[in-house]
C-alpha cells in the first residue's frame, strides 16, 4: 500500500479529512448495514436531540504501522464495550460491539494509505461516536440515532518529548457521585471546557479534579486518568465510581504486574497522600503516558522527586512497554492487537 506523501513527522494532533468514513443509522428500532462514504458532512434537522440536548458518546482508538510492517489497532474490543455501556446510559440503542469492531477494520482498511509509517512517531486516529439525529423538542431520548467512525493521522502529542506537566487543583468539579464520569459522554467533556481554559490562563497544563461529594480524594483530569508511583515502586491508580474507565489505565496496570513484575492497585487516593508520592502521570490514548512533574494546590506546591525534565523511572518503563507492545516490538497479550 503506497502512502499518502505527507510530512509525517511534521503532523499536529489535529483534523485531517481522509478518503472514507463508516456511517449507520438506527430507525424503526433497528441498525441499517451500514456503509463506507466519502462524504464527511452530516445534515440534520435544526432540532436534533444531539443539538438540543446533548444526546451524543463518542470513542477514541488507534490504528499503528508495527515495526514488521503490519498495519494494527489496540484493544477495539475494549472501545466497543464501553461505548456499549456509556449507550445504556444515555437511553441510546447500543451498536452492536462485533459490528463496531467491524466497522473499525472497514475504516483502517479504506485509510491505509493515510496510516502513518513505523518510526514517524505519527498514528491514525480513530473516532466513532453516536448521536441522536432526529427532531425532539420535548425532553426525551431520540428515536433516530447515528452511529460513525471517521479518521485522521495525528502526530505525536508532545513534539520533542514528553515534558513533565504542572497541573492545578481545580474549584470546579468534574462529575458528580452518580452522575456520568464513568462514561465518555460528549457532555462530559463540555463540562471541562470551562475549567481548563481558566487553567490554561493561569499557566497550567490541566486540571486535577477532587471528588464532588468530599473534596477530598483525587480523580481525574479534564481527558485523562492518574497514575501514581510509591517511593517503594509501587503503581497506584484511583478507584472511583466517577472516573472513566480508561484503557490505556486498564492496560498499565497489567503492564506494570505482568510484564515489570510491579505491586499494582486501583484504590481511592486521599489527596494528602500525593505530597508522598515519587511519580506521576496522565494515562490515555493520545500520548499514552503525559508525566506530571508539580501540582499546584491554591498556591501551595507539590513537586515529585522526579522533576520537570523527563519521566520518571518506572513511569518510563511503563509507557517503553506499552508502546512496544503497541508497535510490534514485544509480545501482546492475547486479544491485545488487532491485525487489519
Amino acid at each position: 500500500m503506497e502512502k499518502k506523501d505527507l510530512d509525517w513527522s511534521g503532523l499536529g494532533f489535529g483534523y485531517v479529512k481522509t478518503d472514507k468514513r463508516y456511517v449507520s443509522n438506527f430507525k424503526n428500532g433497528a441498525w441499517d448495514e451500514g456503509v463506507l462514504t466519502d462524504d464527511a458532512d452530516i445534515v440534520m434537522n435544526e432540532c436534533a436531540c444531539v443539538l438540543q440536548y446533548a444526546q451524543t458518546c463518542f470513542e477514541g482508538l488507534k490504528a499503528y504501522t508495527t515495526e514488521d510492517g503490519r498495519t494494527v489497532c489496540f484493544r477495539p474490543d475494549l472501545n466497543a464495550a464501553r461505548m456499549y455501556d456509556t449507550a445504556l446510559r444515555l437511553e441510546m440503542p447500543p451498536f452492536p460491539k462485533d459490528r463496531f469492531i467491524d466497522a473499525v477494520k472497514q475504516v483502517v482498511k479504506a485509510n491505509e494509505a493515510w496510516v502513518p509509517p513505523y518510526g514517524s512517531g505519527a498514528t491514525l486516529y480513530l473516532r466513532p461516536y453516536l448521536f441522536g439525529i432526529n427532531p425532539v423538542i420535548g425532553v426525551k431520548p431520540a428515536d433516530e440515532y447515528q452511529f460513525r467512525i471517521f479518521a485522521t493521522p495525528v502526530g505525536p502529542y508532545f513534539k520533542g518529548g514528553a515534558k513533565p506537566l504542572t497541573l492545578c487543583v481545580s474549584d470546579f468539579d468534574r462529575a458528580a457521585p452518580h452522575g456520568t464520569g464513568h462514561i465518555k459522554a460528549g457532555l462530559n467533556y463540555a463540562m471541562s471546557l470551562h475549567p481548563i481554559v481558566e487553567a490554561h490562563k493561569a499557566g497550567f497544563a490541566e486540571n486535577m479534579y477532587l471528588d464532588a461529594a468530599t473534596r477530598t480524594k483525587v480523580e481525574e483530569t479534564g481527558g485523562a486518568n492518574f497514575i501514581f508511583v510509591t517511593k517503594d515502586n509501587k503503581v497506584v491508580t484511583p478507584k472511583s465510581n466517577s472516573i472513566l474507565p480508561s484503557i490505556t489505565r486498564r492496560s498499565l496496570m497489567y503492564v506494570a504486574k505482568e510484564y515489570l513484575g510491579l505491586e499494582a492497585e486501583e484504590r481511592e487516593v486521599s489527596f494528602e497522600e500525593v505530597k508522598d508520592f515519587a511519580e506521576c502521570g496522565l494515562c490515555g490514548t493520545a500520548a499514552v503516558i503525559s508525566p506530571v512533574g508539580k501540582i499546584v494546590d491554591h498556591g501551595t506546591e507539590i513537586c515529585f522527586p522526579s522533576g520537570m525534565e523527563e519521566m520518571g523511572p518506572t513511569t518510563k518503563k511503563l509507557y517503553d512497554t506499552l508502546t512496544g507492545i503497541q508497535m510490534g516490538r514485544l509480545d501482546p497479550p492475547e486479544g491485545w492487537i488487532v491485525e487489519i
